[in-house]
């Protein structure tokens, strides 16, 4: 083929893998179609996509392991580099999160309860990660139970940090509203030059 004719080849397939114009990136991939770390809150505030990210990754890595024990079993689950993969998982996951979890405690500005709460659901998000390999002696229904219980957690933690957002925003919406229908102090007019004077004979 002439060297010539390979560019509009060249042209085309650079268009097919180049990100759509204006897609935006999060967790380093271009969204939404490639967006791996919130896919179901692509384009949303920082809020929306860290507890996306919460519930996501931490399926990312539930399947992963749960792969690992079809594979080896409960009992070899963990053994020697048989859990290399969740491990693996759990390490890239962490780095994956950092970036909304830092954009939503920067969301989360000045509330203290808001960034309490961030800190408690990341801590809750850590522990349930750390938390997917099999314990000695847990039956099959056990295990599974276990692992699916952090998801209620992560709810109710996702819906008390919105709640007191909420709450927050309401407090700030009031006192605007005060400060803007509070009247302005009218100006005293000057005094008459009569009372003026009549105050000086005193």
């Amino acid at each position: 083929m002439h060297v010539a004719s390979l560019f509009p080849l060249l042209a085309l397939l650079a268009a097919m893998t180049a990100p759509p114009a204006g897609a935006e990136t999060i967790g380093g991939n271009p969204g939404p179609a490639h967006n791996y770390v919130c896919p179901h809150a692509d384009g949303k505030p920082a809020l929306d996509c860290y507890f996306d990210a919460v519930r996501h990754l931490y399926t990312m890595c539930r399947n992963v392991k749960s792969i690992e024990i079809l594979e080896f079993g409960y009992d070899k689950s963990t053994e020697g580099t048989n859990g290399a993969k969740s491990e693996s998982c759990l390490d890239k996951q962490k780095q994956n999160i950092a970036h909304p979890y830092k954009a939503a405690l920067k969301e989360a500005g000045k509330s203290k309860p808001v960034v309490e709460g961030l800190h408690a659901l990341q801590e809750s998000w850590l522990t349930a990660l750390t938390g997917l390999a099999w314990h000695a002696g847990e039956s099959d229904s056990d295990y599974k139970s276990r692992v699916a219980r952090p998801y209620d957690e992560f709810a109710n933690r996702i819906e008390g940090i919105r709640t007191t957002m909420a709450e927050d925003e309401a407090k700030m919406a009031a006192k605007k509203a005060a400060k803007s229908a509070k009247p302005k102090h009218a100006a005293k007019p000057p005094a008459s030059k009569a009372s003026t004077a009549k105050a000086k004979k005193h």
